[in-house]
């Protein structure tokens, strides 16, 4: 279940793209697209992240960065971001710590058959590390422009 608006937001480090520790307080004092994806280099997250990289410069301008998470090895999250140039953090969660943390892992039925994986789910996180938003099961292409919508 997703946590909710007014929630603080679980801390977390995980390692980025490059190896580096990144943790949710290095943000204090800036808003967190916070999203979660299933795999890099599908269709729908290759469609979602490439969407975040291009309004990224108008993100940056409202004051929020994009945070990218998935069970990805961070040599798998090198690769999608150097294919696709994305401009942002993309963080490894292969223990499923921070999934798990914010609720995104869930049963989902593919094809009729059931199984455990991450939802498609974006929080936006406030200065203070409090959840401000929460959408859950989001539609890949749309979700990066909702995003710089609810940052208004």
């Amino acid at each position: 279940m997703l946590l909710e608006a007014g929630t603080k937001a679980p801390d977390f480090s995980l390692p980025d793209q490059d190896g580096n520790t990144v943790s949710l307080q290095d943000f204090k004092g800036q808003k967190v697209i916070l999203y979660f994806y299933p795999k890099d280099n599908t269709p729908g997250c290759t469609k979602q992240a490439c969407n975040f990289g291009e309004l990224f410069p108008q993100i940056r301008e409202k004051g929020a960065v994009v945070l990218g998470v998935s069970k990805d090895s961070v040599a798998s999250h090198k690769k999608f971001q150097e294919k696709y140039h994305l401009p942002f953090t993309l963080l490894s969660d292969p223990e499923l710590t921070v999934i798990q943390a914010y609720g995104v892992w869930q049963e989902k039925n593919m094809y009729g058959k059931k199984t455990m994986g991450v939802v498609r789910s974006t929080y936006l996180i406030d200065e203070t590390g409090v959840i401000v938003k929460a959408f859950g099961k989001v539609k890949a292409a749309e979700n990066p422009r909702q995003m710089l919508d609810a940052l208004a």
